[in-house]
């Protein structure tokens, strides 16, 4: 099966000369559908670079980065977000959900995004919600929601547009224990029954046993790689 992400010899470098830093050097490494790859390592590492890279949100300065066959490095900045909206959706440890705006309004701003007219994005939205168990939520402002709540909110949104592949960082951290492992178990059921593609970076040791694969990056290396079992 072809992956959905493909990287080989990627490095992300900032500066020049003697005074360049590589916050990513040299990675190698697949991603396929079916799979909730774990991304661990310290803070610095270049985890969260890495990912980035992953979602056409920076450019790699060397190196092939290929989403579903595309190759990224040297594409036009102005193809990029096409590419982004098309298959990739962001989850983020600060949920980035507008405060003015309903869980369900949150979504269809999403959709709305994507082409769908004002009703479509409206139904899809109900759909997405309850999908993520927040039906009863849906005209909640998040304010009036919990970190759990409004985590689920944001994969909802992520959703949007049927993305072949999920990136999310640090979903869990800001999570208590019930709240993160319902996230996890989401994020889980969308690789192992949807068959997306999830990358999740990580400092979470309770998620561990959620993972098809971990890979440990130090100092912008990969430097260990281990099969999990999914759960």
């Amino acid at each position: 099966m072809q992956p959905l992400i493909q990287l080989r010899n990627v490095t992300k470098s900032y500066g020049q000369g003697s005074a360049a830093v590589r916050a990513v050097d040299d990675v190698s490494l697949d991603v396929s559908a079916g799979e909730v790859l774990l991304m661990m390592g310290p803070s610095g590492s270049g985890k969260t670079t890495l990912l980035s890279i992953m979602g056409a949100i920076l450019q790699a300065t060397s190196g092939s980065v290929k989403i579903l066959d595309t190759e990224l490095v040297g594409l036009k900045e102005s193809k990029l977000p096409d590419l982004r909206l098309s298959n990739i959706g962001f989850i983020f440890q600060g949920f980035n959900l507008f405060p003015a705006l309903t869980a369900q309004e949150n979504v269809e701003v999403a959709l709305t995004l994507k082409g769908l007219s004002k009703s479509a994005a409206r139904a899809r939205a109900a759909e997405l919600l309850e999908q993520v168990g927040l039906s009863d939520r849906r005209k909640h402002h998040p304010a009036d929601m919990s970190g759990g709540q409004k985590q689920r909110v944001a994969i909802a949104r992520a959703l949007a547009g049927e993305p072949r592949i999920i990136l999310a960082d640090e979903p869990t951290a800001a999570l208590d224990s019930d709240s993160g492992r319902t996230v996890m178990e989401i994020l889980t059921t969308l690789a192992r029954d949807r068959g997306r593609a999830v990358v999740i970076v990580t400092h979470d040791s309770r998620v561990l046993h959620y993972g098809t694969r971990m890979v440990h990056i130090a100092d912008g290396r990969l430097v260990e790689q281990e099969e999990g079992a999914l759960v």
